[in-house]
């Protein structure tokens, strides 16, 4: 027989299906569990969530860190370029050179080791008016300077590191080699070796590898870096700007000369004038080489002292012996020789040059310096007239220290 007990009470054994969800998931905490697989589950749980806020912490910190240091980054980039404080330490040259821009000349000062950055010296520079008129050449800085002490240099043309030299006009290639190489830090035998080798400062072809007559007379700025080769090439080049600016080459075609044969022409309007009297000078012999007839009674003969002086390698203003002229055979005596010599006989300025370009009008077929000390210079068409002033001449010769 069984024995009959108390009914049995099913709210107590089973559960909704539901509330095994929640209490397993955690949130039914004031549910009390029944079992040890129940209460197993529920202690799982925990290290996850723990492992789940430790993550999200490193995370957000994580971002935290990188947006500080990025705004740090980015606030000392917009605060100030890199600059060195200063003072300097070894000097150095520095060249800013044609078409450089303030960014160019920042780029190369940083090369250098004279500024920290490019955007310092940019910088300066935009606060600086002078930067704009910064001169071409080359400055000596120091090393590891503000950028705006680096500016302060290079906006004053008085800090321009030059050798300034004169070469005067009528100076034939053997005074000029002279004086280049007192002015310089170059012997006059370092001049001598490049010119063993014209082609290499630039001469035209038809000066035939000769530079006299193509050396230009102009006040130089030698910079540093410019040696023999640099210095004469210079003095080529500044030629050849003269040469293009008074037209010598098509000139030379206009009148049925070569532009040797004008340099030349100019060379002795250098040697036998001054100033306002060079074109008619330029006349004189141009009639001489082309009038009619017997040229004036000169026969195509120019009778130029100064080209006899030249062969005699003999300088200034000196009138020649008729025992000079007699004895000298050179093709640069033109008392004997028809014609032009065959070159310039000294260099020409841009005066002279002009003059030889274009002459003036007139019948001319003599000119006399009739006072050494004014220059002032009779023209004449006429021997006769010639023999006048020559007597003139004679006489403030007589009566002055200057012949």
């Amino acid at each position: 027989m069984t024995e009959v007990g108390e009914p049995r009470d099913e709210s107590r054994q089973t559960r909704p299906a539901e509330d095994d969800a929640q209490t397993d998931a955690g949130v039914l905490d004031d549910y009390p569990p029944t079992g040890g697989r129940r209460r197993k589950r529920r202690l799982r749980s925990v290290p996850g969530c723990l492992a789940a806020l430790v993550a999200l912490a490193i995370l957000f910190g994580g971002l935290y860190f990188v947006a500080t240091k990025g705004v740090e980054l980015l606030t000392d980039k917009l605060a100030s370029p890199g600059d060195f404080t200063g003072p300097g330490r070894s000097k150095v040259v520095f060249e800013v050179e044609t078409g450089d821009t303030i960014a160019q000349m920042g780029r190369n000062l940083k090369s250098k080791g004279v500024v920290k950055s490019v955007d310092a010296f940019t910088a300066a520079a935009l606060d600086e008016p002078r930067s704009t008129g910064i001169q071409v050449g080359f400055y000596e800085l120091q090393k590891e300077l503000p950028a705006a002490e680096a500016l302060d240099v290079l906006v004053d043309p008085a800090n321009l590191v030059k050798n300034t030299v004169t070469i005067p006009e009528g100076l034939r290639v053997a005074d000029i080699l002279d004086l280049l190489a007192e002015k310089t830090d170059f012997a006059r035998t370092a001049y001598e070796k490049v010119l063993a080798n014209p082609a290499e400062i630039g001469l035209p072809d038809y000066a035939g590898g000769d530079p006299e007559g193509y050396l230009f007379p102009s006040t130089y700025d030698f910079g540093p870096k410019d040696g023999p080769k640099a210095i004469l090439a210079k003095m080529v080049a500044r030629w050849s700007q003269s040469a293009e600016e008074l037209g010598l080459e098509s000139a030379a075609a206009d009148l049925g000369y070569t532009p040797h044969e004008l340099m030349t022409i100019a060379s002795l309007v250098e040697a036998e004038g001054r100033g306002d009297d060079m074109p008619r000078i330029s006349r004189v012999i141009y009639n001489r080489l082309e009038g009619p007839g017997d040229q004036g009674g000169t026969f195509g003969l120019l009778q130029i002292d100064a080209t006899v002086n030249y062969a005699l390698n003999r300088r200034g203003i000196v009138a020649v012996t008729q025992e000079e002229i007699d004895t000298t055979d050179s093709p640069y005596n033109t008392y004997r020789v028809e014609g032009l010599p065959p070159g310039p006989i000294e260099a020409p300025g841009d005066t002279a040059i002009a003059a030889a370009t274009t002459p003036a009008d007139g019948p001319w077929y003599y000119y006399v310096t009739v006072d050494l000390a004014t220059g002032e210079t009779k023209f004449a068409e006429t021997y006769d007239e010639f023999l006048r002033y020559k007597a003139e001449y004679t006489e403030y010769c007589e009566t002055s220290d200057a012949c």
